[in-house]
């Protein structure tokens, strides 16, 4: 069965030659013009992969990213914008995105990234359920959300604020290089990916403060550490 695509682009032209290319590579595409089409095409049937412009009348594409992610936290979601300053892209991220490519971008470059996204998608489905307990904190990794049993709140995480928690917590109380983090769960230590785990670590440490027992310190030309009394882990099927 193919892998179902929604491709949300307003440039008419650009979308064509997109679809082309996506289906002659063996994906099923459903293009929709603008940001409000893309999001009743959403609700209307399961996709595996969204493809989302940023600048579209009505609904922009960050808008539309935060829609899909609040009824879906797991499907991948990468950006095609012309747009390609630094906040822009952070901006994406915040929303809740996983990739963002500036146009024009080589289509082997996008099946590349999609694949990566997809085999990602699939490894989570088929995964085990991994638990972190963290102090009054659950952090369930297959599920993207973190429970707080105090006060009965849940919050959701972008996927890639997920793998980066469940990085720090496999690794919790060590001291961890940046390079190395980005490594691991980026691929690669450039500047603008160490932007954007910055702005992750922004967001962890703001969930942190539901549990005062647990610090993610900032080792001074060093790295990271997670730092937690309670850390463990539960694996089951």
């Amino acid at each position: 069965m193919k892998a179902g695509v929604l491709l949300v682009e307003d440039d008419l032209f650009f979308a064509k030659v997109v679809k082309s290319h996506l289906e002659k590579a063996g994906y099923d595409v459903t293009h929709c013009a603008n940001g409000e089409e893309g999001w009743a095409t959403f609700q209307d049937k399961p996709f595996d992969i969204c493809l989302l412009d940023v600048i579209m009348p009505g609904m922009d594409g960050f808008t539309l990213c935060r829609e899909i992610r609040d009824k879906d936290e797991n499907v991948p979601i990468i950006f095609a914008s012309s747009r390609y300053m630094e906040q822009d892209k952070l901006n994406g991220f915040e929303a809740g995105g996983d990739d963002y490519l500036v146009k024009p971008f080589n289509m082997e470059e996008l099946l590349c990234r999609m694949e990566v996204f997809m085999k990602r998608s699939r490894l989570l489905q088929h995964d085990k359920q991994v638990v972190f307990t963290l102090g009054t904190l659950v952090f369930n990794y297959s599920e993207f959300k973190i429970y707080h049993q105090p006060s009965n709140t849940d919050i959701n995480l972008p996927p890639k604020e997920a793998e980066l928690l469940k990085y720090l917590c496999e690794n919790a109380n060590k001291k961890l290089k940046r390079e190395g983090i980005l490594l691991s769960v980026w691929g690669n230590d450039d500047f603008f990916t160490g932007r954007s785990m910055d702005v992750y670590l922004t967001r962890i440490r703001k969930h942190f403060r539901l549990d005062g027992t647990i610090k993610l310190e900032t080792i001074h030309g060093k790295g990271l550490r997670l730092v937690t009394e309670t850390e463990k882990v539960a694996e089951k099927l």
